[in-house]
Parts: structure tokens; sequence; C-alpha cells
């Protein structure tokens, strides 16, 4: 098993801790009683995006990475799609940005859902149900901007749709945001919805930082969250587009998570940053003559720099989600500040002071993996533990969590 490092932050302030008073390995919130065992899929650059996915129907989940599948658990690799060659990353970037997995046919095998880089298109490949050979090609949408798309069930019934901005043809400046889903032929352009209003809107554009969906009304409805301000859900039924609040939620941020820091109600936001170092959370106000106010507060303004992908779950089970992220390595080359930093990967363990606010401690998984633009965190090995899948320019990766005495 490896070693997990701990460090303890709250908010701006930072400490570092070897084991916190009162530690027992019995109890997984306590230091070292957590533990990752880490498989190297295939280390090489493949892909930024994964997904996980029981692809031939063995009762086992397997990797997917847009050119490619990886078969659990042996890992053997059968391709999707004709594989590129995209060198070691250092000035080059795959055909894979992002990558899910869904049933999109409802033929009961699982499909796969892929933005290759962005402002291309989005696409759809078929499982051949077992069959040799490369999947069939499906165009979702011509363009797919933003750089954290997001396939998420965004109405709340179960279903997941694609989250994104959009170009009109030929366009770079015309933005607009958007969900889109399968319509009565999946095999046809899927069902555009509109939630902005106008053209050039905030996190529309294709090289756009930062997008996210939560509640941040608390009127039990998902929003969209861009770094300009945030789109309303309105109530099922209700005409398009969504009423839009302005606001200042960082520059080029990543993952957008709705998130009471603080714990006075009110949902705040969580980001991470795309290109620099820093983790920053965002606490709402109380709205008076317009949309709430947020302030920025610096989580973790020099521990990890490249965190071009965030995920909120809970990892050690005691009820509060914590935030996985690490470093995508090489995010641009060499041109990024921390760039040739080691590839870390990091859970942040979340705990309630008796104020209420909530204190994450950052806890090294790994030191040479990191992430990538979209990973996974998911029960892998069926085990009720938490797992991270991740792909990246220095490779794929399985990291299975384990508890010390099972």
């Amino acid at each position: 098993m490896m070693c997990v490092r701990n460090w303890a932050v709250v908010l701006g302030l930072s400490a570092i801790v070897s084991n916190p008073a009162g530690a027992s390995a019995s109890d997984p919130a306590k230091a070292g009683a957590i533990s990752w065992k880490k498989t190297t899929i295939e280390g090489k650059f493949r892909s930024e995006g994964v997904a996980t996915a029981d692809v031939n129907k063995d009762g086992k989940l397997d990797v997917l990475i847009g050119d490619s599948w990886y078969e659990a658990p042996n890992w053997n690799k059968h391709d999707i799609r004709r594989p590129g060659d995209y060198g070691d990353g250092l000035r080059s970037y795959s055909e894979c940005m992002t990558c899910w997995a869904d049933d999109v046919d409802k033929d009961g095998w699982p499909d796969q859902i892929v933005i290759g880089f962005p402002g291309k298109a989005a696409a759809w490949y078929r499982n051949p149900q077992g069959a040799e050979g490369y999947w069939e090609r499906h165009e979702i949408w011509p363009s797919a901007c933003n750089e954290t798309p997001l396939y998420t069930d965004l109405l709340g019934d179960g279903r997941r749709v694609l989250v994104m901005g959009f170009q009109p043809e030929g366009k770079e400046d015309e933005g607009r945001m958007g969900w889109f889903a399968p319509g009565p032929d999946p095999k046809q352009p899927w069902e555009k919805h509109e939630i902005s209003e106008g053209h050039g809107v905030p996190g529309t554009q294709r090289f756009a930082h930062g997008l996210g969906v939560g509640d941040l009304n608390g009127d039990g409805r998902k929003d969209v969250i861009s770094t300009g301000g945030w789109w309303e859900q309105p109530e099922p039924g209700e005409d398009e587009p969504w009423l839009f609040h302005p606001a200042q939620l960082g520059d080029a941020v990543a993952d957008m998570i709705a998130y009471d820091v603080n714990g006075d109600g009110k949902a705040d936001v969580v980001a991470s940053s795309a290109h620099k170092y820093g983790i920053w959370w965002f606490e709402q106000g109380d709205a008076k003559d317009g949309p709430p106010p947020f302030t920025r507060h610096d989580l973790f303004p020099e521990l990890v720099s490249e965190t071009h992908a965030l995920i909120a779950a809970d990892i050690d089970g005691d009820g509060l989600k914590d935030l996985i992220t690490g470093k995508r390595f090489w995010s641009h080359g060499q041109a990024e500040p921390g760039s040739d930093k080691p590839a870390q990967l990091f859970w942040f363990r979340a705990s309630k002071n008796p104020d209420g606010m909530t204190v994450f401690e950052p806890r090294e998984i790994d030191d040479q993996s990191g992430i990538g633009t979209q990973f996974e965190v998911v029960d892998f090995n069926g085990d009720g533990l938490l797992d991270v899948v991740t792909a990246n320019k220095k490779g794929v990766f399985l990291l299975e969590q384990a508890r010390q005495g099972n």
C-alpha cells in the first residue's frame, strides 16, 4: 500500500500534521487509516478524460479513454476508434478531453460519449455488443465549448444530460449555454435546449474555463454556474431562457461545485484552478437590491497547481463530502506555474468546526499520477469504498482505497 502524507488547512491557514491527537487506525477519519493501491493500467499518454463501465457485460468495470477501452482485470486494450499517437504531452494534446459512459441507445450495453478538444464536435460511440472492430460514431453537436463540459443529472429526474457552451458554425465569440439530450433517434444530433440569452455569454467561448451544476438558491433545482455568474433553473414547464445572475466567481477555474462551506444554509462555490496554484471558495452573501454577492477565499494557495478537475465525494464515509483533485501535469507544457512539480493526487478530508465552518485536510493519494481534465470517483471494485480512476499525460491509473483492518 502507498503511504499517505497529511496536511491540515483551515481556509487559508495551513499547518503540517503528522498524526492528529486521538488518531486511531480503526477510524477512517484519522490519519493513516486510509491507504491507496495504485495500478498503472498503461504508462502512456492516451487521454485526459476517463470513464468506467462494464463494457463487455462480464460483471467487472472496465476503463474507457476515448480511443480505446481496457478490459478488467488484465487491462487488455481494445480500440474504439483509430488510436492517435500523442507523444509525451509536452507540446501535444489528446483527442479525449472528457469522456463518459452511458447506454445512449437503450440497448442494454454502455456506450461512450467523448469531447475530443474544446470547440470540436461532441460525439457518442455505439457499443457493438461484444463484436470486434471500431465502434459506430454519431455526432451529438458540432461545437462543444468550455474546457469543463458536464454530463450530469441537471433536471433531477435521474437522467444525465450534456451541459456545455456552443458556438454557431464558424464563430468563436457568439457562444450560448445549453443542455443536450438524445431525441427519439439518438443517432441524430441531440436535442438542444438553450438556457442563456444573447450571444457571447460567460462560459461559452471555445476555451472558456469554469462550469458547474448545483443548487445555489436553495429551491431544490440545480442551476448552471460559470465564472461570470449563474443561470437559475426555472420551475418545470416554464419557458427558457433561464434567469441569469451576474457574479464574480473566479478567473480560469475548472469544476465549480455548490457547497455550503461556512454552514450558514446558503450554498457557496468551490472551484479549482485550471492553470495556476490554488483552490478557492466563493462565499455567498445575502441578496439585497440585486443578486447575492460572492466573496473569494483562498483554500490552498501554494499546495498544488493546474488542478484542472475537481470532484466532491464522501471518501471516508463520515457523511461529509470531501474534495478530490490533483495536478494536471503539463496542462500547457512547461508554461504554467509549477508545471514540473510532481503529479500529485489528493483527497481533502472535510470536517466541521463547532461554528459550522468546514475544514479541509489535504491528504496525498499519489505523487506520480495526478488528474487530467476530467476523472471519476467510483466504487470500482465493489468493496463499498470509493476509488479514483484518472487518465492524463502520465498515463491511465486506478487508485483503490483500502482501510486498515479490512
